[in-house]
């Protein structure tokens, strides 16, 4: 027996010899999507009990309500009537989600291709209330970026719909990638009163309403839905908006929509056909970007897929929307989201934790304040108390005169 693997030891060691000699294999990480029937996926939507949450996503506010997106499983639920001890009270089991957008007590999420419209009038129960098929023509199937390869194997797109992916190192033979010539059919996969009541989203939103419109970007275009039966939506038009899109922001009257190339902006005096009006461009990164009267501000992250840049915060002039200029610069760790509240700017710098500057002076910024020791993802500045998501946490602050105070920090484990 100790003969046998001696043996085998041999020879597997033999072969890694050769492959030390032999550059024309490398190991490289490999991603297998996992998949589910269209007819299951479509079936799966339920309201469900509190669960623990996998990965945490995008923030959403609505009334006493804040909503917290499960990356591409779902949405959590969570009671704020009282900051200090906010409670988690329903699960709505989305696959497929990333986004939502809520008016009068209608949620509007989307599920992969689908656009899903929730009755969330009576919160303890939600019912699903109309579903609009295969709006979204390209769907971003989350991607890892650690990837080097994808094995899409048999991977039928008109039956089946991607809902994870299963990740593995595998020792191929080099490819010359100038040769390479990848297509995928048409889904080309890239990497309670009397007033109305619009919920508020984050920075790294791609939802947003306005007036009797939904506004939706995905990777390179804009869908554009009329709402003005809440129950009901339709299906207006979609229209190429830009490269890369990754967020979108609107103020008064103005889309302005965040890529990895630059900032675009597009005007609503045809509410169903925006106009292109300039476009901002810089280095590539991944790049959230919210608005305040004259200016706008944009975090650039650099490193891993989204670019070999720095990282930093800009801050553009678009006071002549046909011309935004570069207003200043400032060097940043690990940018994600970020908001405007009077004066204040709040800016999440991923590890480096949530940062504070003083705006009063948009020519002029400076940082007052800084938050470590946390995972700052993304904020929503509401009236009177400051949102964060961070890792697995949600926190809330209050405003103060120098700045914000932490109410409280809420687990979603």
């Amino acid at each position: 027996m100790k003969l046998k693997f001696l043996l085998l030891s041999l020879i597997f060691f033999s072969i890694m010899s050769c492959d030390e000699d032999n550059t024309d294999y490398e190991f490289v990480t490999v991603a297998t999507p996992e998949l589910m029937s269209i007819a299951a996926f479509r079936n799966s939507v339920d309201i469900v009990a509190p669960k623990n949450i996998e990965q945490a996503g995008k923030i959403y506010a609505y009334n006493n309500y804040i909503f917290v997106n499960d990356v591409n499983k779902g949405v959590h639920v969570i009671d704020n009537t009282n900051p200090k001890a906010p409670k988690a009270i329903k699960y709505i089991r989305i696959p497929g989600n990333e986004d939502i957008s809520v008016k009068d007590n209608f949620l509007y999420a989307d599920s992969a291709t689908d656009l899903l419209v929730f009755d969330i009038s009576d919160i303890n129960s939600i019912t699903l209330i109309e579903r609009l098929e295969d709006v979204f023509k390209v769907y971003d199937f989350l991607i890892p970026a650690e990837a080097d390869f994808i094995n899409y194997g048999n991977f039928n797109f008109e039956t089946e719909i991607i809902v994870g992916w299963t990740i593995a190192t595998e020792r191929r033979e080099k490819v010359d990638e100038s040769q390479i010539d990848v297509v995928f059919d048409g889904a080309m996969l890239n990497n309670g009163s009397s007033e109305s009541v619009t919920g508020q989203g984050g920075s790294l939103a791609r939802f947003q309403i306005v007036d009797n419109y939904l506004y939706t970007v995905g990777s390179h275009e804009m869908i554009i839905f009329n709402i003005s039966n809440l129950s009901e939506p339709t299906f207006v038009k979609s229209q190429y908006s830009g490269n890369n899109i990754e967020t979108l922001f609107q103020a008064e009257g103005y889309l302005y929509i965040g890529s990895t190339d630059g900032m675009y902006i597009y005007d609503l005096v045809n509410a169903e056909s925006p106009a292109y009006v300039s476009e901002f461009i810089h280095w590539t990164g991944c790049d959230p970007v919210v608005v305040d009267g004259d200016y706008a501000y944009l975090t650039i992250r650099g490193g891993n897929n989204c670019g070999e840049q720095e990282s930093v915060l800009e801050v553009i002039d678009i006071s002549d929307k046909s011309n935004p200029t570069l207003s200043g610069r400032y060097l940043l760790e690990n940018p994600y989201g970020l908001g405007v509240k009077g004066d204040m700017l709040f800016v999440c710098d991923g590890t480096a934790g949530l940062k504070l500057f003083d705006k009063s002076d948009p020519l002029n910024i400076g940082m007052t304040k800084s938050f470590k020791n946390i995972q700052a993802t993304d904020v929503i500045p509401l009236e009177n108390t400051l949102i964060m998501i961070g890792g697995k946490t949600l926190y809330q602050y209050e405003y103060v005169n120098d700045g914000v105070e932490l109410v409280s920090s809420f687990s979603l484990n």
